[in-house]
This record gives C-alpha cells, sequence and structure tokens, in this order.
C-alpha cells in the first residue's frame, strides 16, 4: 500500500488535513500524479496477473507438448502452439525453436541456438512490458519537482505583488502547493520503482525455471535425432543380419 493510498485508508493527511483538502492544495499537477497513480496500481495488477508460471508456462501445455515430442509428432507441436488457446511464453518459444528444427538440415544441433534466440526475444518482450511502470516512477518525482518550482514562483510573485509585507495566508497556498506535490511525486515514485525491480527481478526467475522445462523438451528431440543417427551409423558399417550388410555391398 503506498503512502498516499494509506492517508486515503485513514481519512485525513498527517497534517490534519482532510484527504480531498490535501489533494485540492496539489492543484493541476496533484491531480495529474493521483491520475498516473491510477495507472500505476491498473499495470501493477496486470503484470501480477501476467508474470507467473501458470500464465508464462501452464502446466496442461508443458505435459502436453512433453508427449508430442515424445512421441515424434513436431508437425503437431508446432500446430499445438500456434493456436490462440495455447498462446504463452513457452509456447512461442518452443514453437520458434522446432520451426527452424524443421527447416533446417542440422536437426537437433540447429534446435538449442533456436530455442536460446527465442527464449531471450521473449524475455526481452517481458522487460519491456514494465517500461510503462518504469516511466510512471520516473515521471511521478519529476511532476513533484515542477510542483515545488510553480509552488515557489507563485509565492514570490505573492511577495512582488503585495503591498509591504505578505500575509502568511497569501503564501500559505503556493507553499502547499510546493510541499504537497513533492509529497505526492515521491509517494507515487518509491512504490513503483520497487514494483518494477520486483516484477523485473519475478522475470529473471521465471525464465530460468521454464528454461529448464524447454531444456527437457528439447532433450526429448536431442535423443530421438541422436538414436535415430546411431542407428543408421550402425547399419552402414554393416551391422552383422542387419540390410546394412547388403547396403555396404552395393555401396
Amino acid at each position: 500500500m503506498s503512502m498516499i493510498e494509506f492517508v486515503m485508508a485513514q481519512g485525513e493527511t498527517p497534517e490534519g488535513m482532510s484527504i480531498l483538502e490535501f489533494i485540492q492544495a496539489g492543484g493541476t499537477i496533484g491531480y495529474i500524479i493521483m491520475l498516473l497513480s491510477l495507472v500505476a496500481v491498473a499495470m501493477a495488477v496486470m503484470h501480477v496477473l501476467q508474470i507467473r508460471e501458470s500464465s508464462l508456462a501452464p502446466v496442461r501445455v508443458a505435459e502436453d507438448l512433453h508427449d508430442m515430442l515424445g512421441q515424434g509428432r513436431v508437425d503437431d507441436a508446432i500446430e499445438y502452439c500456434d493456436e490462440p488457446d495455447n498462446a504463452c511464453f513457452l509456447t512461442r518459444v518452443v514453437a520458434a525453436g522446432l520451426s527452424r528444427y524443421r527447416r533446417s538440415p542440422f536437426g537437433s544441433l540447429e534446435l538449442k541456438g533456436a530455442l536460446q534466440e527465442a527464449g531471450e526475444e521473449q524475455v526481452s518482450r517481458l522487460y519491456r512490458s514494465t517500461d510503462g511502470l518504469a516511466l510512471v516512477a520516473g515521471i511521478a518525482p519529476m511532476l513533484g519537482l515542477l510542483g515545488t518550482v510553480v509552488g515557489i514562483n507563485g509565492a514570490f510573485a505573492t511577495i512582488a505583488t503585495a503591498e509591504g509585507f505578505a500575509r502568511p495566508d497569501q503564501l500559505a497556498g503556493n507553499i502547499s502547493l510546493a510541499l504537497v506535490t513533492t509529497i505526492m511525486g515521491l509517494t507515487l515514485a518509491i512504490p513503483t520503482t520497487a514494483a518494477v525491480t520486483f516484477f523485473r527481478n519475478r522475470i529473471d526467475t521465471l525464465a530460468g525455471d521454464i528454461g529448464a522445462v524447454i531444456d527437457e523438451l528439447a532433450a526429448l528431440r536431442s535423443e530421438a535425432d541422436g538414436g535415430s543417427s546411431g542407428d543408421a551409423t550402425r547399419r552402414g558399417a554393416g551391422a552383422p543380419g542387419g540390410a546394412g550388410g547388403g547396403g555396404g555391398g552395393r555401396g
């Protein structure tokens, strides 16, 4: 819970102002900061729902791909990954890797490199999804500083136009604007910055966990290709009683 939300829950600010008076004291800049805080909350909730293992690599999808690749049904696995209902981090990476695997004459040697490149691209996409939250974290304190400058400028303008010394009540509105916008900007920026760091660390952790699942799927094809290659080698060498003997004679 941010400080602004805490203050709203309490109904009063630390200075004894009501929350409505506190917001009004921030003026237009304060309202902009409040709007940004709502946007930040919405994006944080979206990231909580999206950046989790059950969304990026559902168990059902991993098991289905494991069964298909274990049975050598590569084309079925690619089709399965391309279905909109199965769209996720895991299927996008596996689909890209298997497509290159199918087109390449190097087989499983190409597969691992393709999976790694596709995985890096998907991780980069997840990082970019947090840029909006990072932008709010960067803008919020700058808006607070802008409010401070505007408030101080207004206070000096009041002093310049006052006849004699300016009374405290004449300066109160501008000083309040300067302080309140700074408080609001920092109150939004601090938890938002922490949230960006949390989500990016979460992405790194989940990418490692999902990478282990992808490696296991890639191993199924590598073993299958290795087994076929080994059988072909033995047949080519003329294994006793095998068709390879006749083939060797014809060669």
